[in-house]
């Protein structure tokens, strides 16, 4: 079980933030990538048990974003289809499909946990 209260994620946010801004992104699509990369978050401190999850923002273009979260569980996430609008959870990896164009999960090198992405392209 998890401490209670999540570890503060602002600087993850702030560093997607800025490097969107600056690649002259939509505030909307900037918006839309800080609640995905904090669905990830959460899920990597909550179901992963890292106290810290560790964020990883590449610009893959100026019009691409990929947005990794690791953690030390290596079970990959399984994205319940459709959520259960009555389940207290369980929509997170719902929520980021739905905000981003391509998510997905890997394993990390010598089989200690797993990182959990999404891309997402600047609107036109």
């Amino acid at each position: 079980m998890c401490a209670f209260n999540p570890p503060d994620w602002s600087a993850a946010r702030e560093a997607l933030r800025d490097a969107l801004t600056a690649a002259g992104w939509p505030p909307d699509v900037i918006g839309d990538a800080e609640l995905a990369l904090h669905e990830l978050f959460v899920n990597a401190w909550k179901h992963g048990g890292n106290p810290a999850p560790t964020v990883v923002v590449v610009l893959l273009s100026d019009r691409t974003v990929r947005v990794s979260v690791a953690d030390d569980n290596p079970v990959l996430p399984e994205p319940r289809t459709p959520a259960d609008p009555y389940e207290l959870s369980g929509r997170g990896l719902f929520l980021v499909r739905s905000l981003t164009h391509r998510f997905g999960a890997a394993p990390r090198e010598r089989g200690k946990g797993k990182f959990v992405w999404f891309e997402l392209d600047a609107a036109a």
